[in-house]
């Protein structure tokens, strides 16, 4: 379903009170605040239009005193560099992909871990309010935003038919985050680091093989005219987070920061995250109906195999956020309890 504030309309979104929030309006005497907000995926991606309507909404909220130009698909920079150009102030907001980054947010790299989402809706507003309590300990340079998460996704052949882990070995494989990665080279995979937007290429020229993506990516990015075979289950998520540049925000007034905070919170993240859901899961039927493609289920005895290979990338997940100096049980438990009460776990 679609949400009020997204609607394509000649104007995104028409007040604050289209996103449901309650931000204090910004006084009269405000200085104008220009924000460049930079992101890597197409304008015909839905979470374009997403952070269309959340900027607008903004700039209600702030009496028109915040503006946001939003520069879409790597204008100003590569996906792999948006935390970098946020913190440096290249950017003032970036949407940043922390698990194009492998081993430097270990913390919220828990969310990679495969089998733990069902849903990307509420399942986006448990990832944020969970990592809420930790963002500081490992984006201390930056000012956390939001996150959310794209519908759960699995794994894309373009010439063989991967039914169990096994499978696997020898396979040049794009994985989605570093977790996935390390988990494909415990299986005998080739990885093969390639962002969203260069999926195609790699597997059109036979560098990769297989790719993980969620489904309705697949058409937009071009991935479905060069595979055949797709694993029919939810197999992981990728976490996405929005930051501010420290010293931007720092230079708004408290009735703008206070607009800020209002569109920085779970429930931002929920709004944000359904649109791009619905695209994504969508995305199935369609490929479902067209000729030569490959849309397979795996039996519980398959899908037991794969938590069972799964399971040394959780022992070096943890090692990673011990050597990071913090505790892995605890705070997977507290994504777990977070997610559960979501009713968004696997």
């Amino acid at each position: 379903m679609k949400l009020p504030w997204l609607r394509l309309t000649g104007a995104v979104a028409t007040g604050l009170g289209l996103l449901g929030l309650h931000a204090v309006p910004a006084a009269a005497q405000d200085k104008p605040v220009e924000m460049r907000f930079s992101h890597w995926v197409p304008t015909a991606h839905p979470m374009h239009t997403a952070a269309v309507a959340w900027a607008e909404s903004i700039n209600k909220a702030s009496n028109g005193t915040i503006k946001i130009t939003i520069y879409p698909a790597q204008q100003l920079g590569k996906a792999f560099d948006h935390y970098n150009m946020a913190r440096d102030g290249i950017v003032d907001i970036s949407h940043v992909n922390p698990g194009y980054e492998p081993g430097r947010f270990p913390i919220v790299a828990a969310v990679e871990l495969p089998f733990i989402f069902s849903n990307s809706k509420e399942g986006s507003a448990a990832l944020d309010a969970w990592y809420r309590r930790y963002a500081d300990r490992e984006m201390k340079d930056v000012r956390y935003c939001l996150a959310f998460a794209h519908d759960p996704g699995t794994f894309h052949f373009t010439k063989k038919k991967v039914v169990s882990p096994t499978d696997m070995n020898g396979v040049k494989f794009r994985p989605p985050n570093a977790v996935i990665a390390n988990w494909m080279r415990t299986l005998g995979a080739t990885n093969v680091q390639a962002s969203a937007p260069e999926i195609r290429d790699v597997l059109e020229k036979g560098v990769a093989e297989g790719a993980g993506s969620p489904w309705g990516s697949l058409g937009l990015f071009g991935i479905d005219k060069v595979t055949n075979f797709h694993i029919d289950a939810p197999i992981y998520i990728s976490e996405q987070v929005w930051v501010l540049n420290k010293a931007k925000y720092d230079s708004m007034s408290p009735a703008q920061k206070k607009v800020m905070d209002e569109h920085c919170s779970s429930d931002a993240s929920l709004k944000i995250a359904t649109p791009w859901a619905d695209f994504e899961s969508g995305g199935k039927a369609k490929l479902k109906a067209m000729p030569g493609q490959d849309v397979y289920p795996l039996t519980p005895e398959q899908i037991a195999a794969w938590r069972k290979s799964a399971e040394p990338i959780v022992a070096n997940w943890e090692a990673d956020v011990k050597k990071a100096g913090h505790d892995p049980k605890a705070i997977l438990d507290d994504l777990k309890k977070t997610v559960a009460a979501r009713n968004a776990a696997y």
